[in-house]
């Protein structure tokens, strides 16, 4: 028994006509009707009855049908598998990022898929939600690491939490808020309030960053527009400026804690500054299975799986 007797036998069986049979398997009528004719002798039963042009399962046929389709089933299965095992081998991840959780989240994450996927290229896209919700909706991206709310709704997108982070106010260890010097950047801090910003030089982002809009927002609920010394940067070059002494910056607490000592880091009092980090894909479309594996990975990172993230969900 042959498979592909099989399949020339469910094309039959389905369309209940040998020509019509051939045309969708794609071979001619005569050979279809020789496989038949050479799979009953081995069976030794008919699976057809062929009166008067009209085809139709004999006993025989009809016990033959339900088996011949689960192992054409199954076999279709097992392509699948070994084409997806092969994926993982060779191919590519198109991934994008807000450029902070590229420098916080995603490294050690990236290295352990690197580690077990060396063949895997991983191509990475900065921007905002915003942008990187759009490059998903054309297919330029397979999976995005998007900030919640999306910036406008898309039911295209299929979107899973995967943590939410305290943002915190970074300064020159030299400098107090308000400005008063303190001679060791461990002396004692308090919380920092939104309104202690409103007198307070920033180093805020370029249009486009979400934290930009977290952090302006935020200033003009407490009734203030934030004054800014510096404006435009991207994620390095806001920290190098807070660094040269150019002002404060809110920033996320895993940017934070790679940015080294030379930095103070002082928390957001309550309620503080929060923000939500999801993991989006289209939802008409299934990622490859590569970015499965990433994305399987990155959802571990969340419960300190591979590539623990630098700082936990709450």
């Amino acid at each position: 028994m042959q498979f592909q007797q099989l399949l020339y036998f469910v094309a039959v069986a389905e369309t209940r006509h040998f020509t019509r049979a051939a045309e969708r398997v794609h071979v001619s009528q005569p050979s279809l009707s020789q496989q038949i004719k050479a799979l009953e002798q081995e069976l030794g039963a008919e699976l057809f009855s062929r009166a008067r042009g009209n085809i139709t399962l004999t006993d025989a046929g009809e016990a033959l049908l339900p088996l011949a389709r689960r192992i054409l089933a199954d076999t279709e299965t097992a392509r699948i598998e070994v084409q997806e095992l092969a994926q993982l081998k060779r191919g590519r991840v198109r991934l994008g990022a807000t450029p902070s959780l590229c420098t916080g989240l995603l490294p050690d994450v990236l290295r352990a898929f690197h580690d077990l996927h060396p063949g895997i290229e991983l191509l990475i896209e900065e921007g905002g939600s915003h942008d990187l919700v759009r490059e998903l909706a054309r297919g330029a991206l397979d999976l995005a690491l998007v900030v919640l709310p999306l910036p406008s709704p898309s039911p295209a997108l299929t979107t899973v939490e995967l943590l939410r982070e305290d943002l915190v106010v970074v300064s020159p260890p030299e400098l107090r808020l308000g400005g008063t010097p303190t001679a060791s950047a461990a002396a004692p801090r308090r919380p920092v309030r939104i309104t202690d910003l409103r007198d307070q030089p920033l180093v805020m982002f370029r249009h486009g960053y979400d934290l930009r809009e977290l952090t302006v927002a935020a200033c003009r609920a407490e009734g203030f527009e934030p004054t800014f010394t510096v404006e435009g940067g991207e994620l390095d070059a806001v920290l190098g400026f807070v660094r040269a002494g150019l002002g404060l910056a809110v920033v996320p607490a895993m940017v934070a804690s790679r940015a080294g000592r030379d930095l103070r880091v002082t928390a957001l009092a309550r309620p503080g500054l929060r923000r939500t980090i999801a993991l989006a894909h289209r939802s008409d479309v299934a990622p490859p299975r590569a970015a499965r594996e990433l994305q399987r990975m990155l959802l571990a990172s969340r419960r300190g799986g591979p590539g623990r993230a630098a700082a936990a969900p709450a």
